[in-house]
């Protein structure tokens, strides 16, 4: 079988992700393999766990890059809190509200579904009746929905979820990195992330972070963890301090590049960091206003990484795609669920987030348009 090299087209990544990534993570990609237990690769591994938690802002040991993509994250937090006939109350907004409830049953909870139009918020007041009912071992809620471009705000959710005497699960796979997540502050006892998003960093990893509270559940539990894989207990004989144990081959190159993915945050700032993803969103919102396009997503809770533009009636949403990524060598992603055919997500992440990228994609819309 004579089969070419691949070689991959350029294009600018301005979808709901994967976003672009630094010249310096593609290299850090590059560099030789060393062993997954190597001293070297374990002090890399010590330095990811501290970048992780300044980025997350939270001082929780148990933080570190689940092997997987986000959603591992999403199995590895529900699959270690979770025991079979545990009452849980999932927030359903979007696509991923959805795989969270998905994700919960097939662990063996029962799950009470708590829901709002897609594009809008969760509300607290709808937590809080839903507690008013049930007594659950955890609030799951999407921080920043993927699939609408809207922002559930969760520091009054996380009073009232703390106030029933229940732990707080976050998903954060679009929030992380470009707009405020306080998992100390806002008392998040378990969130997972994503590589791909505002992190820039390739899809590969998902960074979780468990809290003491989340821990004492998992120690209390009277069955074991349902995955070998995702098992925390397992999981922080690797990952954790001291001696480590071999528990799987982690994708060594990968966590190179997230290491050096994480350093670029930092060294940028994360209050820079988010002042970047709020000003290129504004120029944005203000170019698509000036040719009648607005967001689809509730006013004042927007993202500003990923936003649902509506698509003007009677055009070819998917013609327009197309021409998007064929002419001018940018991708943009389609609208999802109830949104099919009503959005354009485009996504600002990341290092893909800058204002020649928003001028781009609003030049090449305006030509199309």
């Amino acid at each position: 079988m004579n089969v070419g090299k691949f070689l991959p087209p350029t294009r600018t990544l301005l979808g709901p992700g994967p976003s672009g990534v630094a010249p310096s993570v593609l290299e850090a990609m590059s560099q030789p393999l060393v062993g997954h237990l190597d001293p070297s690769f374990i002090s890399m591994m010590d330095e990811i766990k501290a970048m992780l938690r300044a980025v997350m802002l939270t001082e929780n040991q148990m933080t570190f890059p689940v092997s997987g993509t986000g959603s591992a994250g999403m199995e590895f937090c529900f699959v270690n809190l979770i025991e079979p006939g545990d009452e849980v109350i999932v927030g359903i907004n979007g696509v991923f509200g959805t795989r969270m409830a998905d994700v919960a049953e097939r662990c063996g909870a029962k799950v009470t579904r708590v829901e709002a139009e897609w594009g809008r918020i969760i509300e607290p007041a709808q937590i809080a009746a839903a507690l008013g009912k049930v007594k659950p071992k955890f609030v799951a809620i999407v921080h920043a929905e993927t699939s609408t471009g809207a922002l559930t705000p969760i520091e009054e959710i996380s009073k009232i979820v703390h106030g029933a005497d229940a732990l707080l699960l976050l998903d954060a796979v679009t929030s992380l990195g470009g707009c405020p997540v306080r998992v100390d502050d806002w008392q998040v006892d378990a969130i997972y992330s994503g590589t791909q998003k505002c992190l820039s960093c390739p899809p590969g990893l998902s960074p979780v972070s468990l809290s003491e509270r989340a821990m004492d559940a998992i120690r209390g539990r009277t069955q074991g963890v349902q995955s070998w894989y995702l098992d925390v207990n397992l999981l922080a004989n690797y990952w954790g301090e001291g001696a480590r144990v071999y528990h799987h081959t982690a994708p060594i190159s990968m966590n190179y590049a997230l290491h050096e993915a994480l350093r670029l945050v930092l060294e940028e700032g994360l209050e820079n960091r988010w002042a970047r993803h709020e000003a290129n969103h504004n120029l944005l919102r203000a170019g698509l206003a000036e040719m009648g396009l607005g967001i689809a997503s509730q006013e004042g809770h927007q993202l500003w990484q990923l936003n649902a533009v509506s698509i003007p009636e009677g055009t070819d949403e998917a013609a327009v795609r197309a021409a998007l990524l064929n002419d001018h060598g940018i991708e943009v992603g389609p609208g999802l669920g109830p949104l099919a055919g009503k959005v354009w997500r485009i996504g600002l992440m990341g290092h893909s987030s800058s204002k020649e990228n928003v001028n781009r994609v609003l030049a090449a819309l305006k030509e199309l348009l």
